[in-house]
């Protein structure tokens, strides 16, 4: 382990964010609020790591009518902040677009606008991050036997920078998930690069495009595609009857609220289980009912002129897939049946979802310090600050990868706003705790059977 810090020790930061996605865009907003609003001591000082070359947000799935399947008003400040000039109708104002906006009577942006909106959101604080640096380490810097600091080593390109923090928040996203063994190629493609691979086709007209999946992204691939190219072929594939509407009713959407994650984080696992499969059609597989309306109009008429290009191939799974250098030769299977059917496709799509990214595999040696369940879950209290040793006293914080302590909104936007209020509050909390009590505190913590 790391030694005392030495003279020449890199300045310390209340706060490093490590990913700068919505989350830590958000983070760093609400600190830059509290700082203008309270000044002095209490000032946060942080800075965040990014490791792409500019903001960017699923940048791939931007498709030109794809909106928003959630409010506006639960945009990076609002449900924290209603009076914040960070909102999406701020944003909206200084675009010259906020009367137009609201003649038009929707909830929900396009998706394209309101990634803009990040983008204006995220330039505002970019003062606070470093583009184009990967943090490649996390080291402890002990003391008497005590963590109190972790440094965080970054890298871009042939240089590397090293920052000192008390606190982590740690915001790196989710990673496109793919079926076991099949890897991304130029004719096998993940839904989150669907704009920046048709793109790559240049010229070329696909002649069949085949798409996994039954959620949102594959029936907004489907739709594009057939869209797209006029003479493709399009077919959906996917295990259900047909696409599941998501409920989006009024009552259903209360396990988005900020009041529902606390609920979730004190109910008993049996009523977390439960709870995640009573609402889990709120956002897992699911589709407006709007789009599966529009893809059912689409197949009839094609149906009725007899120019069917838009196949379902429903309660089917994709059984087979083989590549060769000029196509991909896939074997769908009937899940009632057992008959398979070949298609040659030009291009397979998977629409096959996202997985939370290893939210502690960057801390090395620090990792050994946090507490995990039974079932090898990290264990995360509810200001969101992870369960460690009375040892480590730096706090790490997640944005995502809590859906198990936290609920449905761990890795959404529902809650992002009022979930880096409070996570600012903690750190806020624990830096005027004296240092006995916090001592203390955290022996007290683990004396408690959980």
């Amino acid at each position: 382990m790391s030694q005392a810090p030495p003279a020449d020790a890199p300045p310390i930061h209340d706060l490093i964010g490590i990913g700068f996605g919505p989350s830590n865009v958000a983070m760093a907003i609400a600190l830059s609020e509290h700082n203008a609003r309270v000044g002095g001591r209490e000032t946060v000082t942080a800075h965040f790591f990014e490791r792409q070359p500019r903001f960017g947000w699923h940048r791939g799935m931007l498709i030109d009518d794809a909106t928003m399947q959630v409010s506006f008003l639960k945009d990076l400040v609002t449900m924290r902040n209603p009076a914040s000039d960070y909102s999406f109708l701020c944003y909206l104002q200084s675009q010259g677009r906020l009367v137009d906006f609201v003649n038009g009577k929707s909830l929900f942006p396009l998706r394209v606008e309101f990634h803009d909106y990040f983008e204006w959101a995220a330039a505002r604080v970019d003062d606070l991050v470093s583009y184009g640096h990967e943090v490649v380490a996390v080291r402890p810097v002990v003391h008497d036997g005590v963590v109190e600091y972790v440094d965080v080593t970054a890298r871009s390109g042939s240089e590397t920078v090293v920052h000192r923090a008390r606190n982590l928040v740690i915001g790196t996203g989710l990673r496109p998930r793919m079926p076991e063994g099949v890897q991304q190629t130029d004719r096998i493609w993940h839904n989150s690069d669907l704009l920046t691979r048709v793109d790559a086709l240049g010229d070329a007209q696909p002649s069949r495009f085949v798409v996994v999946g039954a959620g949102q992204s594959a029936a907004e691939n489907v739709s594009y595609l057939h869209r797209r190219f006029p003479e493709a072929e399009v077919c959906a594939v996917f295990s259900r009857y047909g696409y599941s509407p998501a409920d989006d009713s009024s009552f259903a959407n209360r396990i988005f609220d900020p009041d529902a994650v606390g609920d979730y984080f004190t109910a008993p696992e049996e009523t977390k289980r439960k709870l995640l499969d009573y609402h889990g059609n709120t956002n897992y597989s699911v589709v407006d009912i709007d789009l599966i309306d529009d893809l059912y109009r689409q197949s009839y008429r094609e149906q009725v002129l007899g120019t069917r290009r838009l196949r379902f191939l429903n309660v089917s799974r994709l059984a087979e897939v083989v590549e060769t250098p000029d196509k991909v030769r896939t074997t769908v299977e009937s899940l009632v049946t057992g008959e398979k059917t070949a298609l040659d496709a030009d291009v397979l799509v998977y629409a096959t979802g996202y997985r939370t990214a290893d939210t502690l595999g960057l801390l090395g040696e620090v990792e050994k310090h946090c507490r995990r369940d039974d079932a090898g879950r990290v264990r995360v209290e509810r200001d969101y600050r992870v369960t460690t040793d009375p040892e480590l006293r730096c706090g790490i914080y997640l944005q995502g990868g809590t859906e198990h302590t936290h609920g449905i909104t761990s890795s959404l936007l529902s809650n992002t706003a009022v979930r880096v209020g409070e996570i600012l509050t903690s750190i806020l909390d624990h830096r005027r705790e004296p240092d006995s009590d916090r001592r203390r505190n955290t022996s007290d913590e683990f004396s408690t059977p959980l």
